[in-house]
């Protein structure tokens, strides 16, 4: 299990990651590259060790509130204007451990 305060760097494939959702913010719709356009939503995921940015994507939103416990496999990170920030991306999986 990767402690969130060692998420520091962009990176792929990350070990699994646990935390508890701290907060969300409200959903926005952004228009894709792909065409088409999507529901976004930042919520700040947190640990014994520290917190991090992660971003939901649509169908993710709804899964989780604040206060839940989660578990993002196979995520990686990025950073946009100097924050990192965790995706789950279409490679790895959001487990909602407790609601």
């Amino acid at each position: 299990m990767t402690d969130i305060s060692q998420l520091n760097k962009p990176q792929n494939r990350l070990e699994p990651v646990e935390g508890t959702i701290e907060s969300i913010s409200e959903p926005r719709t952004v228009n894709l590259k792909t065409g088409g356009q999507a529901q976004v939503a930042d919520a700040i995921l947190k640990d014994d060790t520290g917190q991090i940015k992660l971003t939901l994507w649509d169908a993710q939103i709804k899964m989780v509130k604040p206060g839940s416990k989660v578990r993002v496999e196979n995520g990686y990170i990025t950073s946009f204007k100097g924050e990192n920030s965790l995706n789950v991306g279409k490679y790895g999986k959001l487990n909602v451990i407790e609601f």
